[in-house]
């Protein structure tokens, strides 16, 4: 592991204030951070399990606490064009605000036991963390951002003031007005898209597809945050020829053709043990409906194709980015990400040389006095 010693030794309070919420006529309080829109007694937690009401006020139980840190590949988030090749400082809390029969983060994102958030490390102790580490980035990952986002946003500042980026790996499930906060703090997104039907968010996420929807379209013609999008394929749930040409059309027509789109292998885990491997075949034929619609960066993961994880230039048809797995290969792209070949610009974030990160994953321990 990773080590060095720090001097921050805030304790995280128990509970942290919070922004978006409001009184009802009943007594109960709202909390408005996403759709669900939890009404909430004293003492009672929301869906989420880390906002609940205190003294008629929601509160956030997670700041300062995380479930773990891992510096991982960028690549692995998956975010093919930011700071290609870059390592990032992950980390997590507990809970979520769907409900993903699915998850494969299920251990920390269905947790609720606070056991789960061992870690302490404010945002300022966090900011030094990547630093020293080497990280050009902080990801927070693992379960959704939107239900820490005060952590998140704090965090995202102390590191701004340190030159790092900050990530959101997220589902976007989130209102109006805490969307456009969180949002314009966070230097890169990979938003989740479960699917594209709105049977199968109902179904099988405890969700509402038009949710989604909203937020991929507020980032992309909002704000100045990167954006990708990743779909896992569950076979015979949100894998069929239709679904997969009406949200590749969908992309098109609302964000354009170079937002890259990432599908990913389902395995069986948490509700869905019953459901089989996603078989690569079904991300190349993704991938190939994607294509044919006219989205110039699209990519297959969570299995081995070197040709479906790696990056073409759309005009001269050049492989530009070698990707195996995590691991950067030939890389045919100038300190500004044009094509080495013809010039063209690939869209996305690119600052000099790519790094040799490579793909390896380093578990890092923080805690109030020392980082191991």
């Amino acid at each position: 592991m990773q080590s060095f010693s720090s001097s921050a030794k805030i304790q995280p309070a128990t509970s942290y204030p919070t922004e978006y919420w409001h009184k009802l006529n009943d007594g109960r309080i709202q909390c408005d951070v996403c759709p669900r829109a939890c009404k909430l007694h004293n003492g009672q937690r929301g869906l989420c399990f880390v906002r609940g009401c205190e003294n008629d006020k929601v509160v956030l139980y997670s700041y300062g606490r995380s479930s773990g840190f891992c510096i991982d590949p960028i690549e692995k988030k998956p975010l093919n064009h930011f700071l290609p090749g870059s390592s990032v400082l992950s980390f997590g809390t507990a809970g979520c605000n769907l409900a993903c029969k699915f998850c494969q983060n299920w251990d920390m994102s269905k947790s609720r036991k606070m056991d789960t958030l061992a870690d302490v490390a404010m945002p300022e102790t966090l900011a030094q963390a990547a630093v020293d580490l080497g990280c050009k980035s902080i990801a927070y990952t693992y379960n959704d951002p939107v239900i820490f986002m005060e952590y998140a946003i704090d965090t995202a500042q102390a590191c701004h003031e340190k030159d790092i980026k900050a990530v959101a790996v997220s589902a976007g499930y989130m209102c109006d007005k805490p969307r456009e906060k969180f949002f314009a703090y966070m230097d890169a997104a990979n938003i989740d898209l479960k699917g594209f039907s709105e049977s199968f968010y109902k179904k099988i996420c405890g969700g509402k597809l038009a949710t989604a929807l909203e937020t991929l379209k507020y980032i992309h013609a909002e704000t100045k945050v990167w954006l990708e999008v990743t779909t896992l394929l569950i076979p015979d749930e949100n894998d069929s020829d239709e679904e997969l040409n009406s949200m590749t059309q969908w992309f098109i027509e609302n964000m354009g053709t170079e937002v890259p789109l990432h599908f990913s292998a389902f395995h069986p885990d948490w509700k869905m043990m019953d459901k089989p491997h996603t078989p690569a075949q079904t991300l190349y034929r993704a991938r190939n409906i994607a294509l044919a619609n006219g989205l110039n960066y699209v990519y297959t993961g969570n299995i081995h194709d070197t040709k479906g994880s790696s990056t073409y230039c759309p005009k001269c048809t050049k492989r530009v980015v070698e990707r195996d797995w995590y691991q950067l290969g030939e890389y045919e792209l100038n300190n500004q990400g044009h094509c080495l070949h013809c010039n063209h610009q690939i869209p996305g974030v690119f600052n000099g040389h790519a790094g040799h990160w490579g793909s390896r994953r380093v578990p890092v321990r923080i805690n109030a006095s020392n980082i191991t």
